[in-house]
């Protein structure tokens, strides 16, 4: 629908709930968690390996989830239980011991990664054609706040009250900021779809046939192979083993750590607001290549930093990536949505969410087999990395970002207006 104009409200519910994810992303999955595993003596692969388990389920569920919010007239009720599920599993972390923290973290990550999939998926709900990259922009610049929000946290409760209350209180922030998505964003009018729903039980189906769909249209698989490959590099420094490479290679202390990640974050909330708007100006294709030379540079820096003792290097190396990480993710769902049938916008975005969850079972699992099994530096690792970001920008040049003009059948039914999210 082209004349559908999204109530202020609705947008700035969208863009808290980035916020709220980021809290989780950054306050456990990019920092405390990792910081908690290394300190109790895991090696580096009991981490990657509980990714991996967790990153299993997502990559069988997301297109089964983006596919039942496609059948259903709301999305929104996908995007509760997985945030739940994700907040739950967060608030008793680091109060179960080694094993059963690793196990509630991988039901932290599958809630938190399928509640994505809906949420990128209500991207075209919260804004137009002439705004989404702006809109995705500003929900990932803002979304960046939670990352000051974690590291505050941890400034405040860390030190003092320990880890099992800092990951208490991150659930708590998670789902205050969460909540106003719950009730206020506003969904396009759309009919419910004729037939079965999509089932749980039904997930390998659904996403072998998922795939088929995505063959059928221009440019989709091959973005998709290209977003493996540079969510890959990504990912995985996001994950946490960029906390333990500067801590182990550049012998940062926690103080560092905190501060360098400090840096990251603000460059961040800069590079998605700048690269929203540059992704309106000049579309998502230009936008995201610009920001993978950026990743290639930042990455090439951490090595020379590590191999040369260069530790100053890394807090330019810092800035660089968190610019080019808001950057990214500011443009590449914008991206998705722009060469996506709408009808099957949801169950599109469950596959981007599967590339991008498998390049998180895949890049931990090369970082280990490197670092715990082969026994080279994390150096390189570091290269390994930088090799899948190349290769991914040189898959993105067949993909060009040229509006689609859709037929009856890729367009989404229409129905009665769906005033909110908390509509039943």
């Amino acid at each position: 629908m082209n004349d559908w104009h999204p109530n202020r409200l609705s947008v700035a519910s969208w863009v808290a709930y980035d916020l709220a994810n980021t809290i989780f992303a950054l306050g456990v999955g990019g920092l405390y968690f990792a910081e908690w595993v290394t300190d109790n003596g895991a090696p580096d692969i009991a981490l990657s390996l509980t990714i991996d388990a967790a990153m299993i389920v997502v990559i069988a569920t997301s297109p089964w989830i983006g596919a039942a919010s496609d059948h259903a007239a709301r999305r929104v009720r996908f995007l509760v239980p997985t945030t739940l599920l994700a907040v739950t599993a967060t608030f008793f972390l680091a109060s179960v011991g080694l094993t059963g923290s690793l196990i509630i973290y991988a039901f932290a990550l599958v809630g938190f990664n399928l509640g994505g999939v809906v949420y990128d998926a209500l991207l075209p709900d919260v804004s137009t054609e002439e705004n989404r990259g702006r809109i995705s922009g500003w929900g990932v610049g803002i979304g960046y706040v939670g990352s000051i929000i974690a590291v505050v946290l941890g400034g405040v409760l860390l030190d003092a009250y320990g880890y099992p209350v800092l990951f208490r209180a991150i659930a708590i922030a998670f789902l205050v900021f969460a909540l106003p998505a719950f009730f206020f964003v506003r969904e396009r009018p759309r009919s419910r779809r004729s037939g079965p729903p999509a089932t749980i039980g039904g997930s390998l189906n659904q996403l072998v046939s998922a795939w088929r769909k995505a063959r059928t249209y221009r440019g989709v698989v091959p973005f998709l192979l290209g977003r493996f490959l540079y969510g890959d590099a990504i990912n995985t420094l996001i994950g946490g083993f960029l906390t333990i490479f500067v801590i182990n290679e550049l012998n940062f202390t926690d103080d560092e750590v905190q501060a360098l990640l400090a840096l990251a974050i603000v460059t961040a909330i800069a590079g998605g607001i700048i690269g929203g708007r540059l992704t309106d100006r000049i579309g998502p294709r230009r936008t995201l290549h610009g920001a993978l030379y950026i990743w290639m540079i930042a990455i090439l820096g951490g090595i020379v930093a590590a191999s040369g003792d260069q530790p100053g290097l890394a807090w330019v190396v810092g800035g660089a990536g968190g610019f080019a990480l808001g950057t990214t993710w500011a443009a590449d769902r914008v991206y998705m949505a722009r060469i996506s049938p709408p009808r099957h916008l949801g169950e599109f975005y469950g596959l981007y969410a599967t590339v991008g969850r498998f390049a998180t079972l895949l890049g931990p699992l090369v970082w280990g087999l490197i670092v715990d099994v082969a026994g080279f530096s994390r150096s390189a690792a570091m290269g390994a990395l930088l090799v899948f970001i190349v290769t991914g920008r040189a898959v993105l040049s067949r993909v060009d970002d040229e509006p689609r003009l859709w037929s009856a059948d890729d367009q989404v039914p229409q129905g009665p207006e769906i005033a909110s999210g908390s509509d039943g």
